[in-house]
């Protein structure tokens, strides 16, 4: 029976030893999004991009991002009638030094979002509530249906 020269933690993790880990060589895929519409990545992106879900409810557009770690007061959202960007940063505390990581897999720095929305909203009456790092954007949808009556002045 050959024995394993991994340590106990990268043999429980199934992980693999950075000295003896070299990368392959591949040709970098393209993600896609959104049935097939791509989108690239570029080399010199200052921040990271925050992961989103997006769904709709009968009267609202709901935007979902785990931003744990964040205060408040840190994120920037700027809502428009068709698009939503969440910006912020993260910060890290320098409490151990580079060499003393085994695992280093969480984002540390800026980040921002541009969600473009599948229908206008109602930006006075959208609303951010943020609970145990889950930020919840619930954003009215105009109801296009709504009629109002216009009564005419004489002058």
């Amino acid at each position: 029976m050959a024995k394993d020269k991994r340590s106990f933690f990268e043999r429980l993790t199934g992980s693999v030893s950075v000295d003896e880990f070299e990368p392959e060589e591949k040709e970098r895929e393209v993600p896609t999004s959104r049935g097939g519409e791509e989108t690239p990545w570029s080399e010199d992106d200052s921040g990271g991009e925050l992961p989103v879900d997006v769904y709709q409810t009968t009267d609202d557009i709901i935007i979902k991002a785990m931003v744990a770690g964040v205060k408040p007061e840190d994120l920037d959202i700027s809502i428009t009638r068709d698009m939503v960007t969440i910006k912020g940063t993260r910060e890290s505390s320098r409490e151990v030094t580079e060499e003393n990581y085994f695992f280093k897999e969480l984002f540390w720095g800026s980040f921002s979002r541009t969600i473009l929305l599948p229908q206008e909203i109602e930006v006075e009456e959208s609303e951010a509530i943020e609970k145990n790092g889950l930020l919840t954007l619930r954003l009215p949808k105009v109801d296009k249906g709504r009629q109002t009556k216009l009564r005419v002045k004489s002058t």
